[in-house]
């Protein structure tokens, strides 16, 4: 029976990154300060996706991420339930301009982590990124997404 459990848990962790990678790949780049990081996300913007996250992965490149897209202005709260990787969560404004970080979140916390403000999206990037490359709320985020972002 724990073999058949165990093989079941590996099977769906598989299936789940594969239809993960699926998602649609977009440059993004964030401006702090007079530095420009480059980034290589992707997007999540359909429901099933949202819920998804990067839940299940077990490694996240440096120069990559996730972008929640939801498309409107909206509360925003995100947890790390079935996330194996720390992560750090950016939320943005509908220009794309850091409204909050919430930095290395816990894998596997049912925590609710969010900026208290309504958000247009929220950047994942793995744990400790942000502060590594100074990134802080103010920010501005460039993605086609934003209004104000110049795309």
């Amino acid at each position: 029976m724990i073999r058949f459990l165990t093989a079941f848990a590996v099977a769906a962790a598989t299936w789940v990154q594969f239809a993960v990678a699926q998602l649609p790949v977009s440059p993004l780049s964030i401006t702090s300060g007079d530095k420009t990081h480059a980034f290589t996300v992707e997007i999540a913007s359909t429901p099933e996706a949202i819920q998804q996250g990067l839940m299940f992965r077990t490694e996240l490149a440096p120069d990559a991420g996730m972008l929640f897209d939801f498309e409107q202005v909206r509360p925003a709260s995100m947890w790390m339930k079935n996330t194996l990787i720390p992560l750090d969560m950016l939320f943005m404004d509908e220009t794309g301009k850091i409204v909050a970080i919430a930095r290395n979140a816990v894998p596997g916390s049912t925590r609710s982590l969010g900026p208290g403000v309504p958000v247009r999206a929220v950047l994942e990037l793995p744990g400790g990124r942000a502060r590594e490359l100074g990134i802080v709320p103010g920010d501005i985020v460039k993605h086609p997404i934003f209004s104000a972002s110049g795309g």
